[in-house]
């Protein structure tokens, strides 16, 4: 049996107009995923753009000054299309959730959004740094890029270090999330021109975060999006983490839980192991 999916979206977040909740849970009952969780997104940083174009599958405003903010989530809507999944799907765990970009950031509306929804499972994120752009310097504010754009501004080893940064910021705060999601969402967009990534030069930064996520108890999610390094995984176990969680980060059924098998046989090599049912998070062995 394939691992619980613990990061799925559906046509409910900005970004997932191929996003399909029911086509989602069909496809969860025919490949073995024992559970899912719809954790939509929730973004309340804007990014701003300096002229470049929106992916068009992107949903949202951008504003006078050319930032840009995705759609807010239609929680009604969200919350009946997961009650209806659950009576189509009875045998399948349906988990309610929220993927939370820079909770600590936010803490007043993310403490409203988790009390609106009740979700079930809550996946903390980063996904912008601060931008250097002059303009951006000349505000007096601290504003911010999507961390891809973040190349455009500083070396790429910098890029991963200032989102190490903020990882363990978001680690070390009170926000109210379980799971880190995608410590390795930089690498995504690592520039073919800058070579291999060089692990070794990141490597205090990387451990730096993972523990301070291992301090806070909470667990490191295996995002399948892009297959995690192995020695990451051995560095999370190394620091002490408690639990991995599997993500496929599926923004279409067809996504789901892709890339599990591989995933899975690496937390067990990584030292973790599946808990006594198929819908808790892997702890240490």
């Amino acid at each position: 049996m394939l691992p619980a999916d613990g990061h799925v979206h559906s046509q409910f977040s900005w970004d997932a107009p191929a996003g399909d909740m029911r086509a989602t849970c069909a496809r969860a009952v025919e490949v073995g995923v024992p559970a899912l969780a719809f954790t939509e997104h929730v973004d309340l940083t804007r990014w701003n753009l300096h002229g470049q174009p929106l992916p068009e599958r992107y949903s949202g405003h951008v504003d006078d000054h050319g930032a840009f903010l995705g759609d807010a989530l239609q929680v009604e809507a969200y919350l009946e299309e997961v009650e209806r999944c659950r009576e189509a799907f009875p045998g399948l765990r349906i988990w309610s959730g929220l993927e939370l970009s820079e909770p600590h950031w936010h803490p007043d509306p993310v403490a409203e959004l988790v009390r609106a929804t009740c979700a079930e499972r809550l996946v903390g994120s980063v996904h912008a740094l601060p931008d250097l752009h002059p303009d951006a310097a000349a505000s007096g504010r601290v504003e911010h890029v999507e961390t891809g754009h973040g190349y455009d501004q500083r070396h790429p080893v910098d890029v991963v270090r200032a989102y190490l940064t903020e990882v363990a910021a978001l680690a070390a705060s009170d926000a109210p999330f379980a799971v880190l999601a995608h410590i390795d969402y930089p690498l995504r967009t690592w520039p073919a021109s800058a070579g291999p990534i060089p692990w070794e030069a990141l490597e205090d930064d990387v451990r730096t975060a993972l523990s301070a996520l291992a301090t806070s108890g909470r667990a490191l999610e295996l995002n399948t999006r892009l297959p995690l390094e192995g020695r990451v995984l051995r560095w999370w176990h190394e620091a002490g983490g408690d639990a991995v969680a599997f993500g496929s980060d599926a923004h279409h059924p067809e996504a789901l839980a892709h890339g599990f098998r591989d995933a899975a046989a690496l937390a067990e090599a990584c030292g973790f192991r599946p808990g006594a049912t198929p819908f808790e998070l892997w702890g240490r062995a």
